[in-house]
């Protein structure tokens, strides 16, 4: 049960929108889950600052998952989604946050697992 949150400040054409979720969907598998059950959402033309610098190029993607997986798996994570980010939307890596939210109660379909 994962979901892949993507906040940029540029512009993401439908087309762009479906080749990163594409994307995401393999990249998942590194965290040891399947694209079955993946939630993407992807916010285009947000404000973000870092370092209190209102970046031109930057984005944040918060990753919730059903239990955890080990910090190699969220580093290996981490690099394939900046690549993703550099390869799509030409972002650069020390202009994209990630997070990661292990979550012990999940509801699907009308219940918990």
């Amino acid at each position: 049960m994962p979901f892949i949150d993507l906040r940029t400040t540029l512009p993401v054409p439908a087309d762009r929108r479906e080749s990163l979720k594409a994307a995401f969907g393999q990249a998942i598998t590194t965290l040891h889950k399947t694209e079955t059950y993946l939630m993407v959402s992807i916010q285009d033309s947000c404000d973000l600052w870092l370092g209190g610098r209102k970046l031109d190029q930057g984005a944040y993607i918060a990753v919730s998952l059903y239990g955890s997986a080990s910090p190699a798996d969220y580093d290996k994570m981490t690099g394939q989604l900046s690549r993703i980010l550099s390869d799509q939307l030409g972002i650069p890596a020390q202009a994209v946050y990630v997070t990661y939210h292990p979550v012990s109660d999940w509801g699907w379909n009308g219940q918990n697992f």
